[in-house]
């Protein structure tokens, strides 16, 4: 599974603390940091469009699978981190089939997984630690989408 990562300049401190740790999560997962690269001043919504669009590109590869209830076992994720979250949040959520969780906690983040059928976890930067980071984006990543009467509502979204 292909996991996008970006982040803006508020969220470049998390993202590296996090880049040395995800390896460790498996081999399954093949992590791509598209970004940025330095902590200097970015503009967020450029790099939340370069990991929505990456993950679509990844979608458009497997037939069906954005339909398909099992999707959330063949395709590709991704983690935003900025300042707070919410920009790259609210820029991913403009995407069809993209469905981006503001998380703050791990029981939000396997929320997200479980009802919402969330492909993209977006992380603050500034107001959490690497440790609950790591622990979040390890759920995000193993979680599955819970099915049945979730189905109908991620339909509806």
């Amino acid at each position: 599974m292909n996991v996008y990562i970006g982040s803006d300049h508020g969220g470049f401190d998390l993202k590296q603390q996090l880049l040395g740790s995800l390896p460790t999560l498996g081999p399954s997962f093949n992590f791509k940091d598209l970004g940025c690269y330095t902590s200097e001043s970015v503009n967020y919504p450029d790099l939340a469009k370069l990991v929505c669009e990456s993950v679509l590109d990844d979608y458009k590869k497997i037939p069906d699978v954005i339909a398909s209830e099992d999707a959330h076992t063949y395709k590709s994720l991704g983690l935003l981190f900025c300042g707070s979250g919410q920009g790259m949040a609210m820029k991913a959520n403009k995407y069809p089939q993209i469905r981006a969780a503001l998380c703050w906690n791990p029981e939000i983040a396997t929320l997200a997984r479980e009802h919402n059928n969330a492909n993209i976890l977006c992380l603050p930067g500034r107001y959490i630690n690497s440790p609950v980071a790591l622990e979040m984006v390890k759920i995000f990543l193993t979680t599955p989408f819970g099915k049945g009467r979730h189905s109908i509502r991620v339909e509806k979204i």
